[in-house]
């Protein structure tokens, strides 16, 4: 079994929706139906329809996403608690990618489902409505390392958005910043350029006008102190308390994702074993270009679910 101070759960964001997630977790396990119908009653609306069977425009609406991604996270974790899989470790951390912060601290008991996926279906809203006053996007660059990107981001009026991992870091700008960006990374070397699939320049300066706004809606949302270590998008150290999840919730609308950096810290608190749980296979491939040493598994539906089970019994 292995060690809890090594064991850390991941949990995705924007980017690794599909149609037809979630069903299968709907159909076998009574607690991740409970989740999503939790999440229609929450918002109002059937979003288990919209994760089931889409179609796909209705899915990547930003405002339908956000709040679907979490709650197929939830319920997949939830099925791996009622599948009681024997020695299936406990976290000693929990981190999630943008979007997947809020679904961390759903999991670290800091955060009630119901409220979350009001929240974040009210982030997904304005972040939209950011990028209609604002319009601009974001651009993955491989290959390039971050003092490269950095001044390729000040020569072309961009931001840096996102530290994934060594040689990916996502910038964000306006249309045309972002045109110069494209142009200054190819003339640096950059080996893939990535357009983002996304309705705005997230996580920077352009989402500036909403922040009062949202600043407002997470004001009036209870928290509670996480049970287990979430770690910060923002500082990538440990959020302790509710004061200081508020307050990283805003800051990481606007600011840069640390993703390598909350992984580092994982790491060097004795994180070895990360489980990255929800729809899409992202974080799992980001974390072992961090550390190549790490172990990381994929729980995304009920065929994840039993492979661990099989594997569990195959060693007893």
């Amino acid at each position: 079994m292995a060690e809890l101070s090594k064991v850390a759960y991941v949990f995705p964001g924007q980017g690794s929706q599909s149609t037809g997630m979630g069903l299968d977790l709907y159909d076998s396990y009574p607690s991740a139906k409970a989740v999503f119908d939790e999440a229609d009653a929450s918002l109002g609306f059937p979003l288990s329809r919209i994760c089931f069977e889409g179609p796909d425009e209705e899915l990547t609406k930003t405002h339908n996403v956000q709040p679907a991604i979490l709650a197929v996270s939830i319920a997949c974790l939830k099925a791996i608690g009622e599948a009681a899989i024997v020695n299936f470790p406990s976290p000693t951390f929990v981190a999630g990618h943008s979007l997947g912060e809020y679904t961390a601290l759903v999991a670290a008991g800091a955060l009630g489902l119901a409220d979350a996926v009001l929240l974040v279906r009210e982030r997904g809203r304005l972040m939209y409505k950011a990028g209609l006053k604002n319009p601009g996007s974001m651009l993955a660059v491989i290959g390039l390392d971050e003092e490269t990107v950095k001044d390729i981001s000040l020569h072309s009026g961009t931001e840096i958005s996102n530290i994934n991992c060594p040689g990916q870091i996502v910038i964000s700008g306006a249309t045309q910043a972002l045109a110069e960006a494209d142009k200054l990374a190819r003339a640096r070397g950059a080996r893939v350029l990535i357009p983002q699939k996304v309705s705005g320049a997230f996580h920077s300066a352009l989402m500036e006008p909403v922040i009062a706004e949202f600043s407002k809606i997470v004001s009036n949302v209870r928290f509670q102190p996480p049970s287990i270590p979430v770690i910060s998008n923002v500082t990538a150290r440990p959020l302790t308390d509710a004061d200081s999840i508020k307050e990283e919730l805003v800051k990481q609308l606007r600011n840069c994702i640390q993703w390598q950096g909350s992984v580092e810290y994982m790491v060097h608190s004795g994180g070895t074993i990360f489980y990255e749980i929800g729809p899409g296979r992202v974080l799992g491939g980001l974390i072992r270009r961090i550390n190549s040493e790490l172990q990381t598994f994929n729980i995304s539906g009920v065929e994840d679910i039993a492979h661990l089970a099989c594997k569990e019994s195959a060693t007893n």
